[in-house]
């Protein structure tokens, strides 16, 4: 083995495993692409993305790490979203109020 050196296996990993899917579809009204994140919370992405927002609360896109998902104008696109996990709390963005997605119990 060489120092620093990644070894994988021979299988595909498989990302978000376990998660519960949800699909939803999304149309950019806008005149120009948009791009969101992998780890944005859906709902606070660009105004010009047309969605269910309230359906969409506490989820992400389903895809890896450092990604993105690019919507071209006029152009519906259907998505596959994941819960948020973790604590669950989004600070710094659109929410309002920011903090927990969930009741604390």
């Amino acid at each position: 083995m060489i120092p620093g050196e990644i070894v994988f296996g021979d299988d595909d990993i498989e990302i978000n495993a376990g998660a519960t899917r949800l699909e939803l579809d999304i149309v950019n009204t806008g005149d120009r692409p948009v791009q969101v994140g992998s780890h944005v919370h859906v709902p606070q992405a660009n105004a010009a993305l047309d969605f269910d927002r309230a359906t969409a609360r506490g989820y992400r896109f389903d895809i890896p790490a450092g990604t993105a998902i690019r919507f071209e104008p006029g152009i519906a696109q259907r998505v596959t979203l994941v819960p948020l996990a973790g604590t669950r709390e989004v600070h710094g963005l659109t929410l309002d109020p920011p903090g927990r997605l969930d009741d604390p119990r």
